[in-house]
C-alpha cells in the first residue's frame, strides 16, 4: 500500500474501488417502481449542463432530479456511523459530499427545478409514489 493512498489497507482500497457510481440496487428498485407506475425518466444524466452533476433519475419536462443517496456516502442522519478506520479521511470526504449536495440543490432550485434526495433505506415503492404525485403535479403546473 503507498502511503499516499487513502484506504488503510490494500483489501480495502479494492473493495471501495468496486463501489457503483451507477446502477446500484437501491437505484434499479426505484427506477423499477419509477417505471410500473408509467413515469419514463432519463437515467444518469445532467439536469442543467452546466452543473457539474449527473443525478440518478431525470425528468426534463417537470424539471424533477432525483439522487439516491448511500447512507455512509452522503452522511444520513438515521444511519451515518463515524468509520474507525482512517476516520480522519472519511470523515472529511463525506463532509465534503454534503456541501457538494447542498451545493448542488441550491443551484437546481436556483434554475427552477426540484431535488430529491431519496436515501438507499427508503422504501422503493413508498418513494416512487411520493415522486409520481411530484412529477405529475409539476408537468400540469408547466402546462398551464
Amino acid at each position: 500500500m503507498s502511503e499516499a493512498s487513502w484506504a488503510s489497507t490494500s483489501a480495502v482500497r479494492r473493495s471501495m474501488q468496486s463501489n457503483r457510481s451507477r446502477d446500484t440496487k437501491p437505484e434499479l428498485l426505484l427506477r423499477r417502481a419509477l417505471h410500473a407506475r408509467g413515469l419514463r425518466y432519463r437515467v444518469c444524466s445532467k439536469p442543467l449542463p452546466d452543473l457539474r452533476m449527473k443525478a440518478d433519475i431525470v425528468f426534463r419536462p417537470a424539471r424533477v432530479a432525483v439522487e439516491v443517496r448511500g447512507c455512509f456516502w452522503h452522511g444520513c442522519p438515521e444511519h451515518y456511523r463515524k468509520p474507525s478506520a482512517n476516520s480522519e479521511y472519511w470523515t472529511a470526504k463525506v463532509g465534503r459530499n454534503m456541501a457538494r449536495d447542498r451545493k448542488n440543490e441550491e443551484a437546481l432550485k436556483a434554475a427552477g427545478w426540484l431535488l430529491v434526495a431519496v436515501w438507499e433505506h427508503e422504501e422503493p415503492n413508498v418513494v416512487a409514489g411520493e415522486i409520481e404525485n411530484l412529477v405529475r403535479e409539476r408537468r400540469a403546473t408547466a402546462k398551464d
